[in-house]
């Protein structure tokens, strides 16, 4: 039986897996979820869900709003330390890119070359 993970990418369009993710997570319109299988790497399932508004939540919303929807993982460009504490506590694996433009259909199949952030990638937060 497969194992599946389910990986959340902060996205300003919805492109799918040929979009970019966003450079900064809690300013991006949606989050693209991926369902993928660990060993395959294969997408099983994916769906957009919107990002709300800052003021609607602060920085803590997206880490609900993830948890709820399921996710394991997120793959960011930058992050602050509280959101990021709050993904941690929810159990939820942040991973870094620092390629704006690479695709997420590549990230899914390099995540094992993602490194794991734990301090804030963010200078304003």
């Amino acid at each position: 039986m497969a194992t599946m993970k389910k990986i959340a990418f902060p996205v300003n369009d919805q492109k799918g897996i040929d979009g970019t993710i966003s450079g900064h997570f809690g300013a991006a319109k949606y989050f693209f979820l991926v369902d993928v299988d660990e060993q395959s790497r294969d997408v099983k399932d994916q769906s957009f869900i919107d990002n709300p508004p800052h003021s609607l939540g602060g920085c803590m919303m997206p880490v609900r709003l993830l948890a709820e929807n399921g996710a394991n993982m997120l793959v960011v460009g930058g992050i602050g330390m509280r959101p990021l504490m709050g993904f941690r506590q929810a159990g939820i694996t942040v991973m870094h890119n620092s390629n704006p433009d690479v695709t997420i259909g590549a990230l899914v199949k390099d995540l094992d070359k993602l490194p794991i952030i734990d301090q804030s990638t963010c200078g304003g937060h």
